[in-house]
């Protein structure tokens, strides 16, 4: 297995996993470390990989670095084949990956959910940040960068990864804080709305060395209580990707797309999910 960091893209030959491997050039590119197309293989004997595996799997490789190799920016590719189910062989690469990228769909066969088995399953167990990815990129405006906040560890890298992705993609961010509300509060809009104040004013002041730091980041921030979700379901549309902890990982993936969408052509936002506590 392959030590070197680099963003790794789970391939397969679906569009949605072109998708992501084209999603992913900008991330390596800006580490300055190589995209690594990886396209995990089930032989067909069960053990060993034949030599109508090899060519199947082969056209699969190609096919991905073409349209890699298409979008025209500079980047080092490195392709992996590699026996073994698509879970099992992503979640090894994500032990020295920068970052793991998946399709929404396409590395099952016959997946009917919003994401499919594969990818929800990298999502929760990958050592690094999983990318869970709808679209190609394409729209002339990205869409806006949401990133779910507390007071905790976590709260802080996703607010400095959300910082990181906006200025990469030129797009605007929207700072979510979350805050635990018990249950009388949240019957009382009055209450409600004193804290989500508060919680607002609290962020905008964490936020001022970022604004100094970087004068063309757009950032706004926003409180709720509870969780992000509700705020995702709410504001689709102008998403373009959301990052969340590791913690939201399961929830997250519920709405990404709902049953009988088509992500890709229906525009669905992308989601980074950052690394768990314990992550190497």
């Amino acid at each position: 297995m392959q030590t070197s960091p680099a963003v790794v893209v789970g391939i397969d030959g679906s569009r949605f996993a072109t998708a992501a491997a084209i999603w992913a050039i900008d991330e390596a590119a800006s580490r300055d470390i190589p995209l690594r197309l990886v396209h995990a293989v089930t032989p067909t004997d069960g053990a060993h990989l034949d030599a109508d595996d090899l060519a199947r799997a082969g056209r699969v490789v190609q096919s991905a670095v073409a349209a890699v190799e298409a979008n025209g920016k500079p980047v080092k590719v490195e392709t992996q084949i590699t026996p073994g189910r698509a879970a099992h062989v992503l979640r090894s690469q994500s032990r020295d990956a920068a970052l793991l990228c998946v399709g929404s769909s396409g590395l099952t066969h016959g997946g009917s959910g919003p994401v499919d088995r594969t990818a929800a399953a990298v999502a929760l167990t990958a050592s690094c940040p999983v990318a869970i990815i709808h679209s190609a990129g394409t729209n002339s405006k990205p869409g806006w960068v949401v990133v779910e906040v507390n007071d905790s560890p976590a709260g802080e890298l996703v607010l400095r990864t959300g910082v990181e992705e906006a200025l990469l993609r030129g797009a605007a961010l929207r700072v979510v804080a979350t805050w635990p509300s018990r249950y009388p509060d949240i019957h009382d809009d009055g209450a409600v709305a004193n804290k989500n104040r508060s919680v607002k004013a609290q962020w905008e002041r964490r936020l001022a060395p970022w604004r100094l730091r970087h004068p063309e980041l757009e950032v706004h921030a926003v409180a709720t209580p509870g969780s992000i979700l509700n705020y995702l379901a709410r504001h689709r549309d102008p998403i373009g990707l959301a990052i969340v902890p590791h913690e939201r990982a399961a929830g997250v993936a519920e709405l990404l797309a709902p049953r009988g969408r088509d992500p890709l052509r229906d525009g669905c936002f992308d989601v980074l999910i950052c690394e768990p506590d314990n992550a190497p």
